[in-house]
């Protein structure tokens, strides 16, 4: 097992090292963690290009030294002919992952970066927008070497279907190959602001290329959308407050989780009796998700409701102790994330998640920019009658979810994952920190089990690594699940996990990033 790295005042975390080199050169430069963040985000876009870019969506969860903790929604809505007639008439039975039609709504990262700078200078952040996105240039420039899990796709290829990447983002070092077209767009960015991305230059070639390529999405889309600093969820816990973005973002099963574990007299321990009630809270806190997770403007009820401690009490004595109950939960839609945290001396926290839903977003290079477009439009539904139909304008499901914890004794932690089974990750990490009181590279490191849906093949399962405790896995067994190894690699390790947590008496930050994605924790 690894030795967890501890740093004197600030630390970052990335799946991807050189991210993780980004933000720790903005800490050292005097910036803040919401400066680091943006810097990193920026480079991730650069050095794992089929899972984050200029062309995606995130979700932000910020919380101040003073207590107060912030989200910030950077998904972006259905284009303005986003329709479903226009799919269905077009031959579609259910919505395409690639191609022009999957670039069916906006893309939010970048406005959502412009959101959390304001937020930044609010705390005293003066770095530079060019110093941040500095590393991002240069890389896009190819003057760094960068491990990618592909080549990035050449700029100027129209429409281009970027190869998936069986080896996620973490495989062996390479030269990045250079994208002259991406990296104008930063420095375009740089020198005229990120509102350029939809209202300047770069939008107005943005918006062109869509055009041509067929897409649903219009200039006014772009020019319409801004990123919403919106009020986030939590769950108050024994040890610590949990908190999680609201919908669309799916933040409400991970706080729904690790509520209904946190009413359940179950020892914390790595036992059968702790993974079973912790599978059992997944299985509970999925069906409720799958109810109330949408659009935000049509919620129908308050997220909040169901972590009332009433609530979470009800939900804990429904489950059988020594007997699994049926996963009906529909399979959601699977795609790829990438997370990045931050904790600076100051005991600012950032917790933060992008993606362009499927490896490789819609596959569209929009050749002006050279910008990948995603497809995050994978969360609706061409069902009209459906819980999540397609309709212009519209945000979609995401299971994008980061998550920040205050603990009674004044610890601060940040945690996150890539992948479509986040919930899983963080609640199965943040259990093993906050209950079992592994450190947090035991947390992160320890094989993992995921609770997968049902498909029209295969029944549900909980998949297991392969390192896990077979004598734990039959005891599982034992009670009802079905369980399936997974395999190894980095392809079958559900989700990229990482951890950051500051101490309050010496202000100390410990970490980890998760050895099946390569990253890297640095700090000062």
């Amino acid at each position: 097992m690894s030795e967890t790295p501890v740093f004197s005042t600030a630390a970052v975390a990335a799946p991807h090292p050189l991210v993780a080199e980004t933000g720790f050169t903005i800490l050292a430069a005097g910036g803040n963690a919401v400066e680091a963040a943006v810097a990193m985000a920026a480079s991730a876009a650069v050095l794992c290009p089929q899972v984050v870019g200029l062309g995606a969506d995130g979700f932000w969860l910020v919380r101040e030294p003073g207590g107060r903790a912030h989200a910030l929604d950077a998904s972006g809505p259905a284009g303005s002919l986003a329709t479903i007639r226009r799919y269905r008439d077009k031959g579609y039975e259910a919505l395409p992952l690639e191609g022009a039609d999957a670039a069916l709504t906006v893309a939010g990262a970048v406005s959502g970066w412009a959101l959390a700078l304001e937020l930044a200078r609010s705390r005293g952040g003066r770095m530079p927008l060019d110093l941040l996105l500095a590393d991002a240039i240069r890389l896009a420039k190819g003057t760094a070497p960068a491990a990618a899990p592909e080549p990035f796709p050449p700029a100027g290829q129209e429409g281009s279907v970027v190869p998936p990447s069986p080896e996620g983002q973490g495989s062996a070092p390479e030269t990045l190959r250079p994208s002259s077209m991406l990296a104008e767009t930063l420095g375009q960015l740089a020198h005229a602001g990120l509102r350029d991305f939809a209202r300047g230059d770069v939008g107005r070639e943005i918006a062109a290329d869509l055009e041509r390529l067929g897409s649903p999405v219009q200039r006014r889309d772009l020019e319409n959308y801004r990123a919403r600093a919106v009020e986030p969820l939590s769950v108050r816990l024994q040890a610590a407050t949990l908190f999680a973005p609201p919908p669309p973002s799916q933040g409400l099963a991970t706080l729904l989780a690790a509520g209904i574990l946190d009413r359940m007299a179950v020892r914390r321990t790595e036992s059968a009796a702790h993974h079973h009630a912790l599978i059992e809270a997944l299985k509970r806190a999925y069906a409720v998700r799958d109810r109330i997770v949408t659009d935000p403007w049509e919620v129908p009820r308050e997220p909040s409701s169901f972590l009332r401690p009433e609530r979470l009490e009800r939900e804990a004595a429904a489950i059988e102790a020594q007997r699994a109950a049926a996963f009906t939960t529909p399979a959601p839609p699977q795609g790829r994330s990438l997370w990045i945290g931050c904790i600076d001396r100051d005991g600012l926290a950032v917790s933060c998640v992008h993606s362009l839903g499927p490896e490789g977003g819609s596959g569209c290079v929009l050749p002006a920019t050279g910008i990948l477009w995603h497809a995050r439009g994978m969360g609706f539904s061409l069902d009209s009658g459906g819980w999540k139909p397609l309709a212009p304008g519209r945000r979609p499901f995401h299971a994008l979810a980061p998550a920040l914890a205050a603990f009674a004794d004044g610890r601060v932690l940040v945690l996150g994952a890539g992948g479509a089974e986040e919930p899983q990750v963080q609640v199965q990490t943040f259990a093993r920190h906050a209950g079992i009181g592994m450190s947090p590279a035991e947390a992160v490191e320890v094989p993992r089990w995921a609770l997968m849906p049902a498909t029209g093949t295969e029944p549900a399962v909980l998949r297991i690594e392969a390192e896990f405790d077979p004598a734990l896995a039959r005891d599982l067994s034992r009670l009802g699940h079905r369980v399936g190894e997974a395999g190894t690699g980095p392809a079958a390790a559900f989700g990229e996990a990482g951890f950051l947590v500051k101490h309050p008496r010496d202000g100390r930050v410990a970490g980890a990033s998760d050895p099946r994605s390569g990253g890297a924790v640095l700090g000062l």
